[in-house]
């Protein structure tokens, strides 16, 4: 077996409450590396697109990749892959910590779960012991309650992965939580992983993960870790390791790109309350960091003061701190984080809640909601109406809570105003008003599991590293950037590796670490060549899924000039380099790959 892989892939059964091992497929391993690539590969080919993602039928993959388990850095990441439930396209939800080296060690590149238990189960991984054991005591359980009962059960040692109240719910914005407070976020995983009544795993590995070439290795990250160390936001000392990722929310907020109230505004006056300095200052107990990770980026916070005193756990990070601030136009950082302590132990992916709950206020507040659909006022700005619409949407707790759980889009089209919802392919949109930074705009725009900035996080390149202050407002040059970093942020996602890792590191650090690592000898071309191919794939899926050009865009609100900031007056326009963006991908006018690109990446 090719070096950095387990070689050992756990297929389980629900159905049946049968486990088998399979041996991890050399010639998939070399064309899509692992992580997304690989389990996007395993779901193209063995379930029909057109499913219901909730049915017994779809499967779901956890997976891991080459660099998992090894001393390569920031090499902590776990992928979901599956059919959203959330929107039906391809999904690959991304998250940190320990539990994907865990897994590796135990012997394993990854786990596909398939069919339905006929009760709640959980899986428990203890290296070559594998088994399904009753979950029934544990279902509905919140994460921080079942998490510690599943080592007590298993190993307290054990990595474990788990869905809550929400997931169990079948809300389509759960996600399964790892190790009580890191959310596998976006397109409602945690609602496809409920529908198996399947509840998460445990895990423990002991086993030493083999590579090519140890001092390769060794190099490889000892140059790497020196880039990240040295870089002006993500170096250590610098501002991500010192604020977190909610460093942003001032520097967002400035360029008036900072979604407030919805999307009706693009600067929200009171942002410093929320943003990182003010968590360092208010709440910080400590830094976090994942498996191998030089960064560490993570916050350890706790409330001090108000109502919500001695609350305590993880975050929030940039895009929650935004989502249950700004969005919803609050200022209350202690209401902020009571909030996003809520939606880990629902197992809620707070970046969409937030999102859903800011629709919902414009639609309370424009009349559009009966006042016999809500108990209390809900308009914008009231931090403690946020927390009770957490609680409400994790529970489904009636007619409002359980709108708000099937996500912003379907809660606006009950309402008869779709056009309220702020989302791509009905998946809520992230931190950055595309009208204000035309490049994440496009990728935004294009993603394959509907809006979301991870999968071409374009930030350094058009506003910290911009020639001039303006580029960000530029359509020039954007496409070209933004198929590059799709095509390279697939391969990140693919190796195990953080995706923070991009603003230090590029094709050919990657391509160094995997030839190290594997002993497969990785070009520069070939590695970016890989990532394209994951990219097409994904995009295979979708169009087999139904999803069609018209689908590549935002709501209307966004032609809308922003009223006010330093972005006043700006638009987004897709038409003006979609058809662009199709060209250089190698796709027809309704953005389908060619039967030539097919086979130039092997498809």
């Amino acid at each position: 077996m090719i070096k950095g892989y387990a070689g050992v892939i756990l297929r389980v059964n629900l159905s049946k409450g049968e486990i088998k091992r399979e041996e991890t497929n050399e010639e998939q391993a070399r064309l899509f590396i692992g992580g997304r690539g690989y389990g996007t590969k395993i779901i193209y080919d063995e379930i029909d697109p057109t499913i219901d993602p909730l049915s017994p039928e779809n499967k779901v993959v956890i997976a891991t990749g080459p660099t998992s388990g090894s001393t390569t850095p920031s090499s902590g990441r776990t992928v979901v892959v599956t059919k959203g439930a959330l929107n039906g396209a391809i999904a690959c939800s991304n998250v940190g910590g320990f539990f994907g080296p865990e897994l590796k060690q135990a012997g394993y590149d990854m786990v596909i779960i398939e069919g339905k238990a006929r009760s709640p189960v959980y899986l428990w991984i203890n290296n070559d012991d594998v088994e399904l054991r009753d979950a029934q005591h544990l279902w509905g359980k919140k994460v921080s309650e079942a998490d510690p009962i599943m080592k007590q059960e298993t190993d307290q040692k054990a990595r474990v992965m788990v869905i809550g109240p929400a997931g169990v719910k079948l809300s389509l914005m759960s996600c399964p939580i790892f190790e009580t407070d890191r959310a596998a976020g976006r397109t409602g995983v945690g609602a496809n992983i409920g529908s198996k009544n399947f509840l998460g795993i445990a895990v423990r590995g002991t086993k030493k993960v083999e590579v090519f070439d140890p001092e390769g290795v060794k190099e490889a990250a000892s140059n790497a870790v020196k880039t990240i160390k040295s870089h002006a936001i993500i170096g250590v000392g610098k501002a991500l390791p010192t604020y977190g990722t909610s460093i942003l929310v001032n520097i967002i907020n400035e360029l008036g790109m900072y979604p407030t109230k919805n999307f009706q505004e693009g600067h929200f006056p009171t942002a410093d309350k929320t943003g990182g300095e003010s968590i360092a200052e208010k709440i910080l107990i400590k830094r976090g960091a994942c498996a191998r990770c030089p960064i560490g980026c993570k916050r350890v916070t706790e409330i001090r003061e108000g109502k919500y005193k001695g609350d305590h756990g993880m975050g929030p990070e940039y895009e929650t701190t935004w989502s249950l601030g700004a969005m919803c136009g609050v200022d209350d950082l202690n209401a902020i984080t009571k909030a996003h302590y809520l939606c880990n132990e629902y197992g809620l992916e707070a970046l969409s809640v937030g999102v859903t709950i800011a629709c919902a206020m414009e639609l309370y507040e424009k009349g559009y909601i009966p006042e016999k659909d809500v108990p209390f006022p809900m308009g914008f700005g009231d931090g403690d109406a946020l927390v009770k619409l957490v609680e409400m949407m994790g529970e489904r707790e009636g007619i409002i809570g359980d709108l708000l759980a099937e996500g912003s889009y379907r809660l606006a089209e009950h309402y008869g105003h779709p056009e309220l919802s702020m989302s791509v392919k009905k998946q809520e949109c992230s931190a950055y008003d595309p009208r204000g930074m035309k490049g994440m705009g496009l990728g935004m725009a294009t993603s394959t599991s509907g809006s979301h900035h991870m999968r071409a996080f374009s930030y350094d390149w058009e506003i910290r590293t911009a020639a001039s202050p303006d580029y960000r407002l530029q359509y020039e040059g954007k496409v070209e950037m933004i198929k590059n970093l799709q095509d390279l942020t697939s391969l990140i996602d693919s190796s195990g590796m953080c995706l923070f890792t991009i603003r230090a590191l590029g094709a050919s650090e990657y391509a160094a670490i995997l030839r190290a690592v594997t002993g497969i000898p990785y070009t520069d071309d070939e590695v970016m060549k890989a990532g394209e191919r994951i990219w097409n794939l994904e995009r295979l899926f979708d169009l087999r899924a139904g999803f069609t050009k018209e689908d590549d865009a935002f709501p209307p609100r966004l032609r809308e000039p922003i009223p006010s900031g330093a972005s006043k007056g700006q638009i987004f326009e897709i038409e003006r380099i979609l058809p662009e963006y199709y060209k250089l991908r190698g796709w027809d006018e309704e953005g389908r790959p060619t039967k030539e690109k097919l086979a130039e990446l092997g498809l």
